[in-house]
């Protein structure tokens, strides 16, 4: 049995600590907030904000942890990179690879290296007004700080320059074309810098437009197009030398042209890992889990007849209290996680959420009958 520090506690890293539990390790969890769902239901929860760098590298030299393995937000992976990169830990690339990857500017300037489709970026001083541009901090996520313009005027652009600064650590902020078309996952696993299994999510904003709260596995994409998104991914993996294990890609799509928009190396957040195990069957967690814990990726199981899942999560365009939950349709629900109360306050997306919801539509027309009602804000209502 190993001992494992998950770094993180939100309900997202559930399933990854389930996967170690099964494994048979003695699993961690570290987070500030002990309102988390795995701080409350961890029997080995330890109360640290594990940002601060200096608190964190100490209790994992104190506690003398097996493994180290990163949860589903930026801040858990590159606190973890830092600790591996000084300390041996498995499944992490170096803190300089990280870096590159999960810093917008550095990334959009790596891409263009190697040519990897990225909306091209501008300097604040050469921005076009003759088209759309997007302004967004370079190390934020979750929509925060970001302002589209169309039509613009230069106290405008500031404006913009500074509500990204406000939410960036470095202050630090980038803008470049603004790209329009379908957002998609990428979610794959590469072993020796190849792909060995891969899903393609369909994901939509129907509260913030820059926030994913709606989404499904899609198994028609175009092949070429795929094929295209798979070696811009081998190449960044040769080109960085990354490690096994998991590449997480948003991009948007044109038809056949598409532009890649963020990579991370860490699990998504919202369950994004149920959504794909219950589509497909694949044990996405517990394959996420695995470099991190020395251990290789095994060969791709034989996977499970798709079923037609719908992953979505409730939240709010304005902060509202929230009252009771009214479906407008019959629904199968696979798994409903609630997040809140009723009476309680709900802030406006992402800053709050409701629940987590899966519904099983049981076919194709179904879902999607369903995911256009979804879409449309009329699934639900939150008053009596």
């Amino acid at each position: 049995m190993a001992k494992v520090l998950l770094v993180d506690t939100n309900l997202a890293s559930a399933p990854i600590a389930k996967a170690l539990a099964t494994a048979g390790h003695e699993v961690h969890v570290i987070g500030g907030n002990p309102e988390d769902y795995l701080a409350k239901t961890s029997p080995h929860y330890i109360q640290l904000d594990y940002s601060q760098q200096a608190e964190l590298a100490a209790l994992v030299d104190h506690e003398k942890f097996d493994y180290l393995v990163p949860g589903c937000n930026d801040r858990s992976y590159l606190m973890c990179a830092e600790l591996a990169g000084s300390r041996g830990y498995p499944g992490m690339d170096s803190p300089e690879v990280t870096e590159t990857i999960n810093n917008k500017e550095r990334f959009r300037a790596f891409a263009n290296g190697i040519n990897m489709p990225v909306p091209q970026v501008h300097a604040a001083e050469t921005a076009p007004r003759d088209q759309p541009v997007i302004v967004k901090p370079v190390d934020a996520f979750s929509g925060r700080g970001v302002t589209i313009l169309r039509e613009f005027s230069e106290a405008q652009l500031q404006a913009a320059f500074e509500h990204a600064r406000s939410v960036s650590r470095s202050r630090t902020c980038l803008v470049e074309d603004y790209v329009e078309g379908q957002l998609f996952s990428h979610s794959c696993f590469i072993r020796d810098k190849r792909v060995v299994a891969e899903f393609i999510v369909e994901e939509h904003g129907t509260a913030n437009p820059f926030v994913v709260d709606t989404s499904r596995v899609v198994f028609d994409f175009p092949a070429g197009a795929l094929a295209r998104v798979r070696k811009s991914i081998e190449d960044m993996a040769q080109a960085l030398k990354l490690v096994d294990g998991l590449i997480h890609t948003q991009f948007i799509c044109q038809a056949e042209q598409f532009w890649i928009i963020e990579i991370t190396r860490r699990c998504p957040g919202d369950l994004y890992s149920m959504l794909v195990e219950l589509t497909t069957g694949m044990p996405y967690a517990a394959w996420y889990a695995l470099p991190f814990t020395g251990q290789p990726l095994p060969a791709l199981p034989e996977l499970s007849a798709p079923r037609w899942i719908m992953r979505h999560t409730l939240s709010v365009p304005e902060t509202t209290s929230l009252a009771a939950l009214r479906f407008r349709r019959a629904l199968q629900i696979e798994c409903l996680l609630p997040l809140r109360l009723a009476g309680d306050e709900v802030l406006e997306s992402p800053y709050g959420r409701i629940a987590l919801l899966f519904v099983d539509a049981g076919s194709r027309q179904e879902l999607d009958d369903l995911f256009a009602q979804t879409l449309a804000r009329d699934l639900y209502s939150l008053n009596f």
